[in-house]
């Protein structure tokens, strides 16, 4: 990939809308939150939970577990998954929700929970050694890795009975560091670069052809994203320690600061446009409701 600016357009007809705080509140009772994801089925979001005295990304110590929360907050189960007994969850990262499945990344490996009767399977990922973020888009699961300057695919995406689930490397050694993925409705998946303080990384897209292109000029550490309806994006970044909003109109805006480690949110869709994006603040062990209206 060229390290100079190309631009691409998400959508010719997208108009970026704007959006402003009408709320923010926090909320506390997590132990090193990472991930948040909503099911609207059942109504509720689920929040990946580092555990531990110290905050420790990639040590394999087994005090990792996921909550269910309601969306007012209210944590309803401390500790979902892992059930008693079963086998242990270490550092849960991102989150992705569709249907009746839930994923979750561990460092070199990916679960899969039906969100109904809690049943679970494990997938290792070879050569994958700080996996990050999930997503679905099409039949694939796409995996982020980090540290290793990588992106995987696992497939079928759902593999919770699948015999040979495949995993593919998607792409090496780009000098992207992906973070946060998400599949665009035009068929490409967005991707946040995450490195350094002093190495800012922008938004980039994966296009239907394979190749990679940047969409922005570097940002700062990029985690979590999400697609509007308008083609624009959503994303948390480090060196900001913001919730900020980016249009190809108007670039970055941004909406929430005040955060220590903006980590991967979700979106619970409100009334009129409305919406409420629950972020993970992974330093402070919390999460912020922020409730955005146009």
């Amino acid at each position: 990939m060229k390290a100079s600016f190309a631009l691409i357009f998400v959508a010719a007809t997208a108009v970026a809308q704007d959006y402003r705080v009408s709320s923010d509140q926090t909320v506390g009772g997590f132990v090193f939150p990472e991930s948040c994801g909503y099911d609207p089925k059942g109504k509720a979001l689920y929040v990946g939970n580092f555990g531990g005295a110290k905050l420790a990304p990639a040590e394999k110590d087994g005090l990792g577990y996921i909550s269910k929360v309601g969306l007012n907050g209210k944590v309803l189960e401390q500790k979902w998954v892992p059930a008693p007994g079963g086998e242990a969850l270490n550092k849960p990262k991102g989150i992705w929700i569709q249907g009746e499945r839930l994923w979750v990344t561990d460092i070199d490996a990916v679960w899969i929970f039906d969100l109904k009767s809690k049943k679970g399977r494990k997938l290792a990922l070879p050569g994958v050694g700080f996996a990050n973020d999930p997503a679905v888009m099409g039949k694939a699961l796409y995996i982020s890795d980090n540290r290793n300057d990588k992106l995987v695919k696992v497939e079928p995406a759902d593999f919770l009975n699948s015999k040979n689930p495949k995993v593919t490397e998607v792409f090496a050694g780009l000098g992207i560091n992906p973070n946060g993925v998400y599949p665009s409705r035009l068929g490409m998946l967005y991707i946040g670069g995450f490195l350094a303080p002093d190495k800012p990384k922008g938004l980039y897209a994966l296009g239907v052809s394979g190749q990679v292109r940047p969409i922005t000029e570097p940002i700062g550490r990029i985690d979590g994203l999400y697609e509007m309806r308008d083609g624009s994006l959503l994303f948390t970044d480090w060196n900001t320690g913001s919730l900020s909003h980016w249009s190809e109109k108007s670039g970055v805006k941004k909406l929430a600061d005040g955060f220590k480690g903006p980590a991967d949110f979700c979106v619970v869709p409100g009334d009129a446009g409305s919406m409420t994006v629950v972020v993970p603040d992974l330093v402070q062990s919390q999460l912020r409701f922020i409730q955005l209206t146009k």
